[in-house]
């Protein structure tokens, strides 16, 4: 596999994280709004855990797609 592939892939699990993050958050939202605490309670929970793995996998992604920065040319060398 290339190296562009991994870097495809670790957008796509930054990506898969933040959207279950969004789910837990909206699910959350929806007890809340029906009161029933406990339920919103325990999504706004899991929303943090997939909200920590989003972040890691962010920073992951982040660095497979930095671009090693060329060699500065010396003047003279060979």
């Amino acid at each position: 596999m290339n190296k562009e592939n991994h870097v495809v892939e670790a957008h796509n699990a930054a990506a898969q994280q933040h959207e279950n993050t969004a789910k837990s958050h909206r699910a959350a939202a929806e007890h809340c709004s029906k009161g029933a605490h406990e339920a919103c309670q325990q999504h706004a929970a899991t929303a943090l855990e997939h909200s920590t793995k989003a972040h890691e996998a962010s920073k992951l992604a982040h660095e497979k797609s930095k671009v090693p920065a060329a060699q500065p040319v010396v003047a003279g060398a060979r």
